[in-house]
C-alpha cells in the first residue's frame, strides 16, 4: 500500500495548475492564430513542467521567469508551493522586449 501511495504522491507533484492572466489572454488573441496556437500549446505544456524548455528567470524577480517561443516570449510566475503558474505577459521578441 505504501508503494501505491508513494506513486499517487509522484503523480500529483507533476501537475501545475496554469492560469492566463488578462494582458496575456488579450495578447494572445490579437496575434495571427498559427503563433497563438504555438504559444497556447507551451503554455499547455507548463502544466507538466513549468521549468522545462527554453527559460530564463528574470533578474531582481523571485517568481518571474521567460520562455521562448519562436520570436515570441511567455512571461509567467511560479509558486511553488501551490504548484501554480499566472502567465502574466506575452510578446513578440524586438528590440524593447529585454
Amino acid at each position: 500500500m505504501h508503494a501505491e501511495t508513494s506513486l499517487h504522491l509522484m503523480y500529483y507533484d507533476e501537475i501545475w495548475s496554469v492560469e492566463i492572466r488578462g494582458k496575456a489572454r488579450k495578447v494572445l488573441k490579437k496575434i495571427p492564430a498559427k503563433s497563438a496556437a504555438a504559444n497556447l500549446d507551451v503554455i499547455e505544456s507548463l502544466k507538466r513542467d513549468p521549468f522545462g524548455g527554453d527559460i530564463e528567470k528574470l533578474g531582481g524577480e523571485v517568481n518571474a521567469w521567460r520562455r521562448r517561443v519562436g520570436p515570441y516570449r511567455i512571461f509567467y510566475e511560479i509558486y511553488q508551493h501551490t504548484h501554480s503558474v499566472y502567465v502574466y505577459w506575452v510578446e513578440r521578441r524586438g528590440s524593447h522586449t529585454y
